[in-house]
């Protein structure tokens, strides 16, 4: 029979459905437009969402990846349509996500030639892609597209660009689909190294105060299970990364909280005691180690990692446990000796006590009638949005903040930007989120900084009608760096104040429902009205303009280096 004859961007939309793929984040323009025409036939099967910048699109690619456990897709036509995805590519890098990021570009006889909106898109995007490939004839669609979600979604993810000629789009070709499974010289994830096994198990029956760091790397393994056995077997205590938060519970008995810079006291402290020190998924990123001469010193540390390239690549590891996590950790776990470490867990009691006292208290309970905290804020949402709910963040104070004290009770739901750390992240990510699961609440937590880098995007939230809960921690300030300001520079303000506009009556005027509060006594009426409205809400909290967020590793100090107050 013979193979039937179509266009290359039908080539390229059959080859997206062939992949699973069901929403799209793009925007149209010349060097796109037989793709988006094509797309026109396709609306049944292939959702739109067309968002106000292609930045945007990029972070709405990923709130969907990163809650849905899929791969995100955007759609962007060539030259500035191209390069307004660039920082969404490096933070999709950073921060090991999927995406395929599909870019128009001018026919292939006019490349090189400066033609209007032409740019080097390969050129400027292998640096920060798994891979970066660019389809001058129709016939390379079906390999190249199928080939691109294997990379972005295997072994550690993130993200592919397919940059497509619009020659390619409108010449024909005899398709046919066959999904890529594997590539010559891509190993996505080794087979684990029976005698690196049994040395990690080894030392961790060994141990007398044993500590678990736990990184993203379990959740994007779909090793949440695995992670609980391997704890409770041996009776470790376990601390995430910011991006590692919801692989445990927030009420977990071996969960000791948050790592890093603004993580919990116990956990940092403990990092330079225990003995062994097990990292599953993560990469000793700086914020998490602080000064590395002095990280650890004490501890054996085991490393497990999908890339090998992170092991050993900022604190050397004594026992590299290479693979995929959801194999290599139940792997270990059946080698070891069932444990009870009581005293050591305990240990965690007199720091999360000190650290109740000389912060959380303050943050959540305020006495007397000081301004409204942030960490109030962010815990009375997380208590009125209820289980299951997902927490997004922009960056900046209102993300350390968020990531603190929201509470948890399932996987794959935090996100936010961690290695990037980019501003404008949040509001874009929110609705890639709620397009990625639509049956859970998603609550965004955004400083008036970071908002206004993408504040656009609130129309994509009003043509799309998504039920998102908008928290905006209004302080008039970029907080986190007037927060280094005040600590480290002798408190002198440059360019950190901000002359804000009304985000209530913004919010109104692309039809969503809002309203400010500043007195604490109106708080739980706010988020109750937030919650019982249906549809988008945006809801303003005037929080205290020098607020500060701790504890706090300075950086570059040693973790237990903790400043839990202001001098």
């Amino acid at each position: 029979m013979d193979k039937e004859l179509i266009t290359g961007s039908e080539a390229l939309l059959r080859t997206l459905i062939a992949e699973g793929v069901d929403t799209l984040f793009g925007y149209p323009g010349g060097q796109v437009i037989p793709l988006y025409d094509c797309l026109y036939d396709y609306s049944d099967r292939l959702k739109h969402i067309l968002v106000r910048h292609e930045q945007g699109a990029t972070h709405a690619a990923q709130g969907y990846a990163r809650v849905s456990g899929k791969t995100g897709v955007v759609l962007v036509t060539s030259g500035p349509g191209a390069t307004n995805t660039i920082t969404g590519i490096a933070d999709a890098m950073m921060d090991s996500t999927p995406i395929v990021v599909i870019s128009g570009q001018v026919p292939s006889p006019l490349l090189g030639s400066d033609a209007f909106q032409e740019i080097d898109v390969i050129g400027i995007t292998q640096p920060i892609t798994k891979w970066a490939y660019q389809v001058r004839k129709p016939q390379e669609i079906a390999w190249a597209v199928s080939r691109a979600f294997y990379i972005a979604s295997t072994g550690r993810p993130g993200p592919v660009v397919i940059d497509f000629a619009k020659d390619a789009q409108i010449g024909t070709l005899h398709y046919a689909y066959e999904r890529v499974s594997r590539i010559r010289s891509y190993q996505p994830a080794p087979d684990a190294d029976p005698a690196q096994l049994e040395a990690a198990a080894e030392l961790i029956n060994g141990a007398s105060r044993p500590l678990a760091l736990v990184g993203q790397g379990v959740i994007l393994g779909s090793a949440e299970r695995e992670l609980r056995a391997f704890l409770e077997k041996a009776d470790i205590p376990a601390a995430s990364t910011v991006l590692g938060l919801s692989a445990m519970p927030s009420d977990y008995r071996l969960n000791k909280g948050m790592l890093g810079m603004h993580g919990n006291l116990g956990p940092n402290r403990k990092t330079n005691a225990c003995d062994v020190l097990i990292a599953i998924g993560m990469r000793f990123d700086d914020r998490v180690t602080g000064r590395l001469d002095t990280y650890a010193r004490q501890a054996k540390v085991i490393h497990f990692d999908i890339d090998l390239s992170e092991i050993g690549k900022n604190v050397p590891a004594d026992v590299p446990v290479w693979g995929h996590v959801k194999q290599t950790l139940p792997a270990v776990t059946r080698l070891l000796r069932p444990a009870v470490h009581t005293q050591w867990i305990g240990s965690f009691e007199a720091d999360e006590r000190e650290e109740y006292e000389k912060v959380v208290v303050r943050e959540i309970h305020p006495l007397g009638d000081p301004p409204l905290r942030m960490g109030e804020v962010v815990r009375k949402v997380s208590d009125a949005a209820g289980a299951g709910a997902v927490l997004v963040t922009d960056v900046g104070q209102n993300q350390m903040m968020g990531v603190r004290y929201f509470r948890y009770t399932r996987t794959r739901s935090v996100v936010t930007s961690g290695g990037l750390g980019t501003m404008g992240f949040g509001l874009p990510a929110a609705i890639g989120a709620k397009e990625g699961a639509p049956e859970r609440r998603v609550c965004l937590f955004t400083g008036d900084g970071g908002l206004q880098m993408t504040l656009q995007e609130l129309g994509t939230v009003m043509q799309e009608n998504l039920d998102i809960k908008m928290i905006v921690l209004n302080n008039h300030y970029l907080g986190m760096v007037r927060q280094w300001q005040e600590l480290f520079f002798e408190r002198r303000y440059s360019a950190t104040t901000m002359a804000n506009p009304d985000f209530a009556a913004l919010a109104r005027a692309y039809g969503i429902r809002s309203r400010s509060v500043s007195r604490r006594e109106e708080l739980d009426e706010a988020i109750a009205e937030m919650f019982a409205a249906d549809g988008a809400y945006l809801l303003v909290a005037e929080v205290e303009t020098h607020g500060m967020v701790y504890p706090m590793v300075p950086a570059g100090a040693t973790v237990t280096k903790i400043i839990m107050e202001k001098p």
